[in-house]
């Protein structure tokens, strides 16, 4: 297997930048992300070397996902972020809006060995309005200091209040916690969509989170999850695997994730539509979305490669030196029971699920 020991030849030996000019060197473009650890892995994976590389500095903006910021921005006339980090429902539903700017004609970086972009991309994660740059999990994660006697080992044992008793943490919103409370019911992974599709299966998902509801502690940043599962303030959670490869190898906590019945999703970056800086801003998401680059994040953060060369040159955390491919969520052993978000069904729904899912909450 190759190591990460030939990127100092490669790395950010993309197509195209050439050397920094005069008329980029006090330009700013504004960058929105989620925050914490992940927003510092692509600081050092790469929006340092995209400043070296082209002068452009990098203001970086934190938010908690979704469209409404956008929104705000976009219908008022006053935008002033340029790129956003974001999942792949809100970013189909905003491109459908005119929210964010056409990228299909970008010219990205071919792989390392040349291979043409459009050959080097995962099926799906090009798309009219955004580049894909990871894929990342949700996840179950639990503190073994919290709990006593056999350790949780399957998103059943999530639901199971009686087994293990306790608080658990849940994201504030209806996206994966429908998906997590039909699989906790039973429902195989290829068929959680088309049950949820029914009003019975709607119903089925939401009974569910009933028989925990009055024991969840709802979390809306990914922050929130390890620093729950660290003060015992929940037993498990929801979160997103990242975070918890962080707390485990940063801050050396005994937490341990659930692989089984994990959401995968895609980390995508789009270009808000009215972006002042629009041209350095195309700029930075094809050099954002290099080989190089996806490797960089992988070598801070536990977010696998959305590039077929990207996965072979994932090597050694950049910090601890801690071995990164058993924490991808694509890794094989990780790999034998999981959910695809399904972005088209999520993007149909998400405005009307998110109403009936506050409206549950405020009962």
């Amino acid at each position: 297997m190759k190591t990460n020991r030939i990127l100092p030849t490669l790395l950010w030996a993309v197509a195209g930048f050439g050397s920094a000019s005069l008329a980029w060197a006090e330009q700013t473009l504004t960058v929105v992300s989620f925050g914490g650890s992940y927003a510092r892995a692509c600081v050092e994976g790469y929006h340092k070397a995209f400043t070296e590389k082209t002068g452009i500095r990098i203001k970086l903006e934190d938010y908690n996902g979704g469209l409404a910021q956008i929104r705000a921005q976009v219908d008022s006339g006053s935008v002033h972020w340029d790129v956003v980090d974001t999942e792949s429902a809100p970013l189909l539903t905003g491109c459908d809006e005119g929210l964010f700017e056409y990228v299909d004609d970008l010219e990205l970086p071919p792989a390392p060995d040349g291979t043409p972009a459009s050959e080097d991309f995962f099926d799906g994660v090009l798309t009219d309005c955004g580049v894909g740059t990871l894929i990342y999990a949700t996840v179950i994660a639990f503190n073994p200091e919290f709990i006593e006697g056999a350790l949780p080992t399957s998103i059943r044992d999530f639901f199971d209040l009686e087994k293990y008793p306790g608080r658990r943490g849940m994201l504030r919103a209806p996206a994966t916690n429908l998906e997590f409370a039909l699989m906790g019911d039973g429902v195989p992974t290829e068929k959680v969509f088309e049950e949820l599709s029914t009003d019975e299966g709607m119903r089925r998902a939401f009974r569910k989170l009933d028989s925990i509801k009055d024991h969840v502690v709802w979390w809306e940043t990914g922050a929130q999850p390890p620093q729950m599962l660290a003060d015992g303030e929940v037993v498990m959670s929801t979160a997103w695997n990242g975070r918890i490869f962080n707390a485990q190898v940063q801050e050396k906590q005994p937490f341990v994730i659930i692989w089984d019945s994990h959401i995968r999703d895609t980390g995508t970056l789009a270009i808000v539509a009215g972006a002042p800086n629009l041209e350095n801003a195309r700029k930075f998401v094809a050099f954002a979305t290099s080989t190089q680059a996806m490797v960089g994040v992988a070598q801070h953060i536990s977010y696998a490669p959305v590039r077929h060369s990207g996965l072979p040159l994932v090597g050694k955390h950049a910090v601890t030196g801690v071995d990164m491919q058993p924490h991808m969520p694509t890794q094989p052993e990780n790999s034998r029971n999981f959910l695809w978000n399904d972005v088209e069904w999520w993007s149909e729904r998400q405005d009307e699920l998110t109403e009936r899912f506050n409206a549950w909450l405020s009962r």
